[in-house]
């Protein structure tokens, strides 16, 4: 909005060209989602607490964590309305990019409203069953991959939706161009095409699994947002190189036009989790819920497909990949050996990781700071790929 408001008037006041500047407007949007969230953070909280929005802990879980139970959660809304209030304000508008990557995520965050809403006034730690969520994602990231396949070789929503209807009445093509190869880190020339059908699986397991496997990371006071914020904030540097065509070329990187204006999301993005993560630090005022999680996941797998960095979110997000693996270990485990002796049997304390490491004697603040660290090397090896290749 401001990047229009600004062109249109820069002829009269030169000196609002600095809003033509990429990173100016990012670090505004940043600031800006940050100055939402922590302005109205201690209002959501309070009004949560009024309509008794209460988090329910599993009688399952650690002990310790039932000190919890009534803690407000679906904090996760001030994170999305910090994010979106922040991208509409700073970002160009016209950028086919940024609105495939709002739909997303305000669709997942629907989903994630839907599963809070009922454990919260069902009283049910379940929610929504595992069947009808799956559906719903699928439906999100189907359309989300479909769209993005045909928005690879397109610049605006208009030509995607021609190329799609003339998709229909040509047949459908089997390749997509260069630029969409299924690119491997760290190294220059490898890269693998997968037509449009690869294209599109890839890009529906990312999104999914990304917003599935944020979600199981949510356990811990601040365990998840702090990750989020450091893998958006590097995909948003991998956005702005491959958005820009002189540093693309020059870090052999295709150039994808439009990718950039993604820097202002990430930013956003950033913005917004550190303002969440005042709340959200132990002891927490506030849980994100599943709002929060499911969207943030998959707004990251998509912006992680949009620059070609499905591999490098796969290493900076370890610590959400680990957890992920640590839940489907102890369940098939479990399965098997009941299966097998009549007794299930767990490979961990209590899955996801996170619990197992609480249950064997670490303090949750220590859990929580150090899965933090790892992150950081994480997504600080998976910089490192822009260059190192």
């Amino acid at each position: 909005m401001f990047l229009a408001l600004a062109q249109w008037l820069q002829t009269e006041a030169s000196f609002l060209r600095v809003f033509n500047y990429l990173t100016f407007r990012a670090l505004m949007a940043s600031l800006t989602a940050l100055m939402i969230g922590l302005a109205f953070g201690p209002m959501v909280i309070s009004k949560l607490k009024v309509m008794k929005v209460g988090q329910a802990v599993r009688a399952d879980g650690p002990q310790k964590h039932l000190i919890k139970s009534g803690t407000p959660t679906m904090g996760g809304l001030l994170v999305l309305i910090a994010i979106t209030i922040a991208t509409l304000l700073w970002t160009d508008l016209s950028n086919r990019f940024v609105w495939i990557v709002l739909v997303v995520t305000l669709g997942f965050g629907i989903i994630g409203w839907i599963d809070d809403y009922r454990k919260v006034f069902h009283k049910d730690p379940i929610g929504m069953s595992s069947r009808e969520k799956y559906f719903w994602q699928s439906l999100i990231g189907l359309f989300a991959a479909i769209y993005l396949a045909f928005s690879v070789s397109e610049t605006s929503n208009l030509k995607v939706f021609e190329l799609y209807m003339s998709w229909g009445r040509r047949g459908i093509p089997a390749d997509l161009p260069p630029k969409a190869d299924f690119i491997v880190p760290f190294f220059k020339t490898i890269s693998y095409p997968l037509g449009i059908f690869g294209f599109i699986v890839l890009t529906y397991f990312v999104i999914v699994g990304s917003s599935n496997a944020v979600n199981l990371t949510d356990g811990l006071d601040g365990l998840v947002i702090m990750p989020v914020v450091l893998v958006a904030s590097a995909l948003g540097v991998f956005a702005y190189v491959m958005g820009n065509a002189v540093f693309a070329k020059y870090l052999l990187f295709p150039y994808i036009p439009g990718a950039g204006e993604l820097l202002v999301f990430c930013a956003a993005m950033a913005g917004a989790g550190l303002a969440f993560l005042w709340f959200n630090t132990h002891p927490a005022q506030v849980f994100m819920g599943d709002v929060g999680s499911l969207a943030l996941g998959g707004a990251l797998g998509t912006v992680a497909v949009i620059v070609r960095q499905e591999m490098v979110l796969f290493l900076m997000g370890g610590v959400f990949v680990i957890e992920t693996i640590s839940v489907m270990l102890q369940v098939t485990w479990f399965k098997y050996t009941k299966l097998k002796y009549g007794e299930g049997r767990r490979l961990f304390k209590m899955a996801p990781l996170h619990h197992h490491f609480e249950l064997s004697g670490w303090k949750e603040t220590q859990v929580v700071v150090r899965f933090w660290i790892i992150t950081l090397i994480l997504v600080l090896i998976g910089l490192s790929t822009l260059k190192l290749r």
